[in-house]
């Protein structure tokens, strides 16, 4: 089977980055130094005289996905390759930010296409669950911002994405129940469209499936 590197710049403006922008560590580190102070605690004692610069940097790794290039990321890892079969990653691991408290959640999603005369090297499905994660997000707008990318890219038969996860903003606060998750799905071209499809995939994530957990 022969197959050919392919590349197409303008697929990538659905990813909707905010390139060229810096982390202002120095405006992040003011503000933790504030909430410290404001919560009642010194912060210039020996345990949290650093915490600003320690949370500013924790920030730009967790909040990467604002400045990664999809092209870079993707990095010509597209193929011809005449297949038409499903294409299934499952249980890539994720952690993001929720937006409205700026609390983990961790979680794992499960994503799947139908190539038509286009696929994508391997590695790369992570690396574009991990550029849409890294951000302050809500698990709904992560799962279609991951289909909505393949499928600008590929242009395949179908893409499907499910994501579940674990939220700490409603296990320690609010109601409080450690073992609710939450599960979202986006269903593009066939898999919406095609019940036997949508259930084949589901059926194969579903199985030997290891309980989510912090």
């Amino acid at each position: 089977m022969k197959e050919k590197l392919i590349y197409d710049p303008c697929v990538y403006e659905v990813a909707d980055l905010f390139l060229g922008t810096e982390i202002d560590n120095p405006t992040i580190e003011t503000s933790v130094h504030a909430i410290i102070k404001a919560i009642g605690e010194d912060p210039e004692r020996d345990g949290l005289l650093r915490t600003p610069e320690r949370v500013a940097k924790a920030y730009g790794e967790l909040l990467a996905g604002y400045r990664t290039d999809p092209a870079e990321l993707v990095n010509e890892a597209l193929f011809e390759v005449d297949y038409q079969e499903t294409v299934i990653v499952r249980d890539i691991e994720f952690y993001s930010l929720c937006e409205h408290h700026m609390l983990p959640f961790i979680g794992r999603a499960h994503v799947a296409y139908i190539p038509k005369g286009r696929v994508i090297g391997l590695s790369k499905i992570p690396r574009i669950v991990d550029m849409f994660s890294r951000r302050l997000q809500v698990q709904e707008r992560l799962t279609r911002q991951i289909a909505d990318f393949l499928n600008e890219l590929l242009h395949p038969e179908g893409v499907a994405v499910v994501v579940e996860a674990l939220h700490l903003c409603s296990m320690i606060r609010g109601v409080r129940k450690h073992d609710a998750r939450m599960t979202t799905s986006t269903m593009l071209g066939t898999f919406k469209e095609d019940q036997a499809t949508r259930m084949e995939f589901l059926d194969n994530i579903s199985r030997s499936a290891e309980p989510l957990h912090f």
